[in-house]
């Protein structure tokens, strides 16, 4: 078993055993209660901390001054701040019944450690808080640093994005520990796509009607939403119609290159439990999960298991958007497909969650070109460049913002997130810790 540091290991065991599940349904006790913890962690380390109401589950908002300036009062002044972020809610674990262990009693099994939460994201952040808390205790700060841990992110991260785009206060850097590694050598996420999300909901009449009398004579919502959804659903090949395509203009040669050093597509698709849509969608992974938009339908709720012909049926409907793509142009464009495509006698309403644009951050950055030495520096490995698939509102705002961010973190391709079992490699709680300091001491020296 990996050896971690007592002091690194038992605190993060404590955080796990709080269900802080943001999704529904959810309790607003052990949100409070997480929230709680990583406050205390502040404070216990010397610096100021509170919870802010944002508007939905409390914010941990927390600051440590430098505490080793580089030169005299007028130096002092100069000091740069970073602000850190991670997030202490955590993702629905069931089905209970799937998991080996109780998923809010964290165990540790071979080199892992397993519990909802272990990788996203409080097994993730919790190395990079504990290295400014112990820098902090120590006296080795040479930036200011700032604390924001959300209680949110699984939900879409609203309130916060609210409350990071009206924050004043001056923020020279950010670093995530909310992403992760695609081998043994620490990685730098370069950017994530955009996304929105809508329910899209069809009615066809005033009531559910008995198929018995009413079969083939009236029109059925779940046929119609179904056929209003094939218009905009992928090609075979998994490609979207030219309208949802707006913006999209591939990858860069650069960032090409980078996809030889990473492990094939068809693999990534195999460990993830898939089967390939067609001969050459692994050969296509990275461009399409990194740089081409895609489009799923995540659920459908109507009717019940007897014979009845329902009046209503909704989709959840999710688009994740290529770099160079606008969500509330592709939303629009969404919505005129569907609504064009809908028979004269049903009515259709779109119920849209908050949308964000992808967020991409240049590498040569100084910010960025700090990460990847101290990265160096502590690993003694290469930095390795990436993108992900995914979506991190947040990115979003400090894009827009100008904030120059490094998106990292220790999590794996093994770690099953939003899974049971969901697992942390007890190395990367180490690494973790190791390359928060490292980052930390670098930035301070811009």
């Amino acid at each position: 078993m990996t050896d971690v540091p007592k002091e690194l290991l038992d605190p993060l065991l404590e955080w796990l055993k709080i269900p802080s599940v943001s999704t529904d349904p959810q309790d607003p006790v052990p949100i409070r209660e997480a929230a709680e913890w990583a406050r205390q962690k502040v404070l216990d380390a010397g610096g100021t901390c509170e919870l802010v109401d944002a508007g939905g589950n409390p914010l941990v908002v927390g600051h440590f001054k430098a505490n080793k300036p580089r030169g005299g009062e007028a130096d002092a002044r100069s000091v740069k701040t970073v602000l850190i972020y991670g997030h202490y809610d955590v993702q629905d674990p069931e089905p209970l019944g799937l998991w080996t262990t109780p998923p809010f009693e964290p165990t540790i099994r071979g080199d892992r450690l397993y519990a909802r939460g272990a990788s996203d994201d409080k097994g993730n952040f919790w190395p990079l808080l504990y290295a400014a808390c112990e820098m902090a205790k120590a006296g080795e700060l040479g930036i200011n640093v700032r604390v924001l841990c959300e209680g949110e992110e699984e939900r879409g991260s609203k309130n916060t994005n609210d409350w990071l785009m009206n924050d004043t206060e001056p923020t020279d850097a950010c670093i995530i520990y909310d992403s992760g590694r695609m081998g043994r050598a620490p990685a730098i996420t370069l950017g994530g796509r955009g996304i929105i999300t809508t329910r899209v909901t069809v009615r066809t009449g005033e009531r559910d009607l008995h198929s018995g009398l009413f079969g083939g004579s009236v029109p059925n919502a779940i046929h119609e939403l179904v056929r209003v959804l094939s218009h905009v659903l992928p090609g075979p090949d998994g490609i979207l119609r030219e309208e949802l395509r707006t913006g999209v203009v591939g990858a860069p040669a650069a960032e090409r290159e980078r996809w030889a050093s990473f492990a094939p597509g068809d693999k990534l698709i195999e460990l993830g439990g898939g089967t390939p849509l067609t001969p050459t969608s692994g050969e296509r992974y990275y461009e399409q999960n990194f740089w081409e938009p895609s489009l799923d339908v995540d659920e459908i709720r109507s009717g019940s298991p007897r014979t009845v012909i329902p009046c209503e049926a909704t989709a959840f409907v999710s688009v994740r958007l290529a770099p160079e793509q606008r969500n509330e142009e592709i939303l629009s464009t969404l919505e005129t497909i569907l609504t064009d495509a809908l028979p004269g006698y049903a009515s259709i309403r779109f119920d849209n969650d908050a949308g964000c644009d992808a967020a991409s951050f240049d590498p040569d950055h100084p910010v960025l070109m700090a990460a990847r030495k101290g990265f160096a520096r502590a690993s003694g490995q290469e930095t390795e460049l990436m993108r992900i698939g995914g979506t991190l509102p947040l990115l979003d705002v400090l894009n827009k913002r100008g904030i120059p961010t490094v998106l990292t973190g220790f999590a794996t391709l093994f770690d099953n997130i939003h899974g049971p079992d969901e697992s942390y490699p007890l190395e990367s709680l180490t690494m973790g810790a190791a390359g928060g300091r490292a980052l930390l001491e670098e930035l301070a020296q811009l």
